[in-house]
């Protein structure tokens, strides 16, 4: 996708506002799974998540490109929104960010106390995100998608760190929620010229990726019905799509109590925070755990910002349907 020049330019732009985040070996987690497990830490970003590299990654560009832009509008659940939010406030413009109705009250204040307006609209992502277009046309806003090549350069700075730190991973598990944090890995696995396999996580209640995978072409359903709202997607980028088919090794789905299951056991074996969408890597990692015997596995915990009633309910066991 990217060469490795535009791939290091990218986490030079992400360096300027935040530090590499850590790749940690946890003893018990990996004894769990009977072999080395290695866990990249992107919940331990200044804003709990991966998504803030591609967000300064794009502002740079657009900043330097379209100097008479003065607003943005974008659609997200959470992570991307305070990537937009943090990234608007930095470079000195607008940013207004649509969220489905429902939407996590805590990922709601936090992007509004990084200054962004939000604006609900619908009943799930796919609504609010064709709400954007409407906005983007009446207020005169640069409409920013969830899914860009920048947005992709900018997260990937992320794996530039985890695959120089670990050359010699034989797989790594990537959640997919719009596929940017997936694309980068493989971008970076590829500019490295390394053989590590790349497998894409969903949920079993949000196919949309896994379904397009298969085919070869995207594949929108007609519900995303998970409680890891990071992975809750039923219409998938087309780049996104023949990016994933053409350089990941399978697209895993796991069940709401593999990924509470996996958000209990990050908290009793490495005391980290894991969103559900964090946690699914782990929850498809222990499906498979037969199948990666004896290898060198990594894991991307992308973020940790789940909302306190929710991460009751996991700890008591609640969501296991």
């Amino acid at each position: 996708m990217f060469s490795l020049a535009e791939l290091e330019a990218a986490a030079a732009t992400v360096y300027r506002a935040l530090a590499p985040t850590p790749q940690i070996n946890w003893p018990l987690l990996s004894e769990r799974a009977g072999f080395d497990v290695w866990v990249k830490h992107e919940n331990h970003t200044p804003l709990g998540a991966f998504k803030v590299r591609g967000g300064l990654v794009y502002f740079d560009w657009l900043t330097r490109t379209q100097p008479a832009v003065r607003g943005v509008v974008t659609a997200t659940r959470g992570n991307h929104g305070q990537s937009i939010a943090f990234a608007a406030r930095r470079y000195g413009l607008t940013a207004t960010i649509l969220v489905p109705q429902g939407n996590s009250p805590e990922k709601n204040a936090a992007m509004l106390a990084h200054g962004a307006q939000l604006v609900e609209y619908g009943h799930d992502f796919q609504a609010a995100n064709e709400h954007a277009d409407v906005l983007a046309q009446r207020e005169g806003l640069h409409r920013l998608a969830s899914f860009h090549p920048l947005l992709v350069q900018g997260v990937a700075s992320y794996a530039l760190e985890f695959f120089r730190a670990l050359p010699d991973l034989h797989t790594v598990y990537v959640p997919i929620g719009m596929g940017s944090g997936i694309c980068g890995v493989m971008a970076v696995r590829d500019a490295l010229g390394l053989a590590t396999d790349v497998v894409g996580v969903v949920a079993a209640g949000a196919p949309a990726y896994a379904r397009s995978f298969a085919a070869g072409v995207p594949v929108a359903t007609e519900r995303a019905d998970t409680f890891a709202d990071g992975l809750a997607c039923r219409t998938p980028d087309a780049r996104a799509v023949e990016a994933i088919h053409r350089g990941a090794a399978r697209v895993v789905e796991v069940s709401e109590a593999q990924i509470a299951d996996a958000m209990r056991i990050y908290f009793t074996d490495t005391h980290n925070l894991a969103e559900g969408g964090g946690a699914a890597p782990l929850a498809a990692l222990l499906a498979e755990r037969d199948r990666m015997r004896g290898r060198r596995v990594g894991l991307v915990l992308s973020g940790g910002n789940v909302d306190l009633a929710v991460y009751r309910q996991v700890l008591a066991g609640q969501l296991q349907s």
